[in-house]
């Protein structure tokens, strides 16, 4: 925004920077102290439109921090609707098993139980019964007869039975392998879903960093401006005023030189003949005893050598390893859902890192929470994880790093940033940390 200060500040640049086209020379083309004035209002209502401005970009660069959590929340959702999906597939695989192994539990029970039945239709058939009946010998035969088919009944019963339960199990089985497959198929939408919103929200983070950062630089651009308006006005004046300052000391001195030859030449014509007595000549002022030389300042006491710190303990094992490999991919871009071997997302880079030293993690920081040791802060040691979170439940997590030592992470923040070796409170505090 031009205010009318700076317009006349403008102005008055223009009319100094015209020494051609001016009636008077340059050495007294001095700005006035109006004009001095101008500028430096110029300056006061320009940074006043910066600082309003400038309060616009706080504004713009909290949208901007909002986009960039809305887009590492959504990579991890994504890594996480991944993680499901692919847990789901394991689920319906498992299911299918179960199914195949019950429907051939059922068939075996149909084959046995339509041989017994057929077996006990040929055998003991109404016919062959009440023969058996009337060709016993006495009562004591006769009721042995009738509980052998009584219990021939109840076997047959028991095993129709154990046929209609392998086939529940069976049906059992069937839907829930349906179910995981449903599951499966849904969890792999979300993943759809949850990639294309990583995806917007990271661009729309970029778009508004960029946005900011053109508005910055103009503003900062235009301040620079009407500043170097108002110092070429002042500087302009103050050169000026030096000028004429030098010649006025030049003129005075040259008109005290003149009367000074004046003077001579007169006191030469009104000289006698008779030789001029001679000049007395003056005492010499007592000159003042030279001062003392000052006492030598006592040395300062040797400052105290701090006790060295205890440095950490040096990871071992996997945890070097995975330090070292992160440490590797510095400088490599992000990418939400990559895992290397030339880009990553934050999980990704953990994963990777640990499968450098051994242990297997799974792609999605919230799973990495689960399946390591939680810690507090004062455990923390090179190697363990740390993580950032919503809330205080463990699914709220979104964001994972490798701990370095002394206070310092290696991750792959957001997309713009790549792989970066920093502070842990680069940004905001974590709040979860764990040992894999």
């Amino acid at each position: 925004m031009r205010t009318a200060a700076v317009a006349t500040a403008l102005a008055t640049l223009a009319v100094l920077g015209a020494g051609g086209s001016s009636a008077r020379a340059v050495e007294d083309d001095v700005p006035t102290r109006q004009q001095v004035q101008q500028a430096e209002d110029a300056v006061v209502a320009g940074q006043r439109d910066v600082d309003a401005v400038r309060a616009d970009l706080v504004a713009a660069r909290e949208k901007v921090a909002t986009a960039q959590l809305a887009a590492s929340k959504a990579a991890e959702a994504f890594n996480g609707a991944r993680y499901d999906a692919r847990q789901a597939r394991l689920d319906a695989d498992a299911a299918r098993v179960v199914e195949t192994e019950a429907q051939a539990h059922s068939d075996r029970l149909r084959d046995v139980f339509r041989r017994n039945a057929v077996r006990s239709l040929t055998t003991h058939s109404e016919l062959a019964v009440l023969s058996s009946l009337a060709d016993s010998d006495g009562l004591g035969e006769l009721l042995s007869r009738s509980s052998a088919i009584r219990v021939g009944r109840q076997a047959f019963t028991v095993r129709n039975d154990d046929l209609e339960a392998a086939a529940d199990a069976a049906s059992a089985a069937r839907e829930a392998a349906d179910q995981a497959e449903d599951d499966a198929v849904a969890a792999a939408d979300r993943a759809r879903v949850a990639r294309g919103e990583a995806r917007d929200a990271a661009a729309g983070a970029v778009a508004e960093e960029q946005v900011a950062a053109g508005r910055e630089q103009a503003l900062v651009a235009e301040l620079a401006r009407l500043q170097d308006v108002s110092i070429a006005v002042a500087q302009r004046r103050e050169s000026g005023l030096e000028r004429r300052r030098a010649a006025a000391e030049a003129a005075r001195r040259a008109e005290e030189q003149r009367q000074a030859e004046l003077a001579q030449q007169a006191a030469a014509a009104a000289a006698q003949p008779e030789p001029a007595p001679a000049p007395e000549t003056a005492s010499p002022e007592p000159t003042q005893d030279p001062e003392p030389d000052p006492e030598p300042a006592p040395e300062p006491p040797a400052p105290e050598t701090p006790a060295p710190e205890t440095p950490a303990p040096a990871p071992s094992g996997g945890a070097s390893a995975a330090i070292a490999f992160a440490r590797a991919q510095l400088g490599d871009p992000y990418r939400w859902a990559a895992s290397g071997p030339d880009a990553w997302d934050c999980s990704g880079l953990t994963a990777g890192a640990w499968a450098a030293g051994g242990t297997s993690l799974p792609h999605y920081s919230v799973a990495q929470y689960e399946q390591s040791t939680p810690i507090s802060p004062g455990e923390l040691r090179p190697g363990d994880l740390v993580f950032w979170g919503d809330s205080s439940s463990p699914s709220s997590i979104y964001h994972v790093a490798l701990y370095a030592g002394d206070g310092m992470i290696i991750h792959a923040p957001r997309t713009g940033r790549p792989v970066t070796e920093e502070s842990m409170y680069y940004w905001i505090e974590p709040n979860f940390y764990a040992r894999p």
